[in-house]
């Protein structure tokens, strides 16, 4: 709608920056058309979460609707690890191809694949896909072992290999990776992460929780990329960033008093 107000910049799609990736973890195929449909301005990237795409009826028709309303897509990082933990790698990679998938996730958050290999599958399919690969451990044990600067390194390293972005484990519960397990976030791994001399717009975080969500839009700005965002949750997300929720209402104001009521 129009409005009077003054609104922070947003990028408008295609972007290159601010991007809203969504989570499907199974929604009937009318319920995501419709949400797809209605909110298409708003979103990115769809992942079909860890591996329910193999399980998905009628998962075609559902990758037919993201095409039709201009929206990448790609299958969970849990579903390459997967095929690799059971050499079937380059059967993952014809999936990818059968299905016209444009984008692939690569990660080694569940199956602890050594950095060099992942790397080294990062390289292999960024010659042919858009690679999104993930840092972080789904695990708990896995958030003890990876310390910032490990995070720091691995970013660097998938970068370096050909991954066009990275995605910060934050996992669907927002209470794992760049999230401690109260849910609030862990701001030693992003610093140690910019400290690296990483470009933000290179990451694309996971945010599943409004708390989250509203942290990173206050550190990086209504452009930050957020991942694992709720089908339901697009728009609510859209007004944070654009400082039409309560939570960033002041975020983007100057400092001046309140206008006088007209009466």
């Amino acid at each position: 709608m129009q409005t009077a107000l003054t609104l922070p910049d947003r990028s408008a799609k295609p972007r290159r920056a601010g991007l809203t990736m969504v989570i499907d973890n199974g929604l009937p195929l009318h319920l995501f058309a419709d949400l797809m449909a209605s909110n298409a301005p708003y979103i990115d990237l769809v992942k079909l979460g860890w591996g329910t795409a193999v399980v998905t009826p009628r998962l075609d028709a559902k990758l037919d609707r993201l095409r039709a309303a201009g929206i990448g897509f790609f299958f969970g990082g849990t579903l390459f690890e997967k095929h690799v933990l059971q050499g079937a790698f380059d059967a993952y990679r014809w999936l990818l191809r059968e299905h016209g998938c444009r984008y692939v996730e690569v990660s080694n958050g569940t199956w602890p694949l050594p950095e060099a290999q992942k790397a080294r599958y990062v390289a292999e399919l960024a010659a042919e896909f858009t690679v999104l690969s993930e840092v972080g451990s789904k695990t708990a044990d896995g958030d003890q072992r990876l310390r910032p600067r490990d995070w720091a390194r691995q970013v660097r390293t998938d970068l370096a290999h050909g991954a066009s972005l990275v995605i910060t484990e934050a996992r669907e519960s927002g209470t794992t990776g760049i999230a401690g397990a109260d849910g609030q976030a862990r701001d030693e791994i992003l610093d140690a992460i910019l400290a690296a001399g990483v470009d933000p717009d290179l990451l694309l975080f996971e945010a599943p929780t409004k708390d989250l969500q509203t942290h990173l839009v206050r550190r990086f700005g209504p452009d930050v990329n957020l991942g694992n965002i709720a089908p339901a949750d697009v728009l609510a997300l859209e007004t944070l960033r654009l400082g039409l929720r309560s939570e960033t209402l002041l975020e983007f104001e100057p400092q001046r008093e309140p206008a006088a009521a007209r009466i």
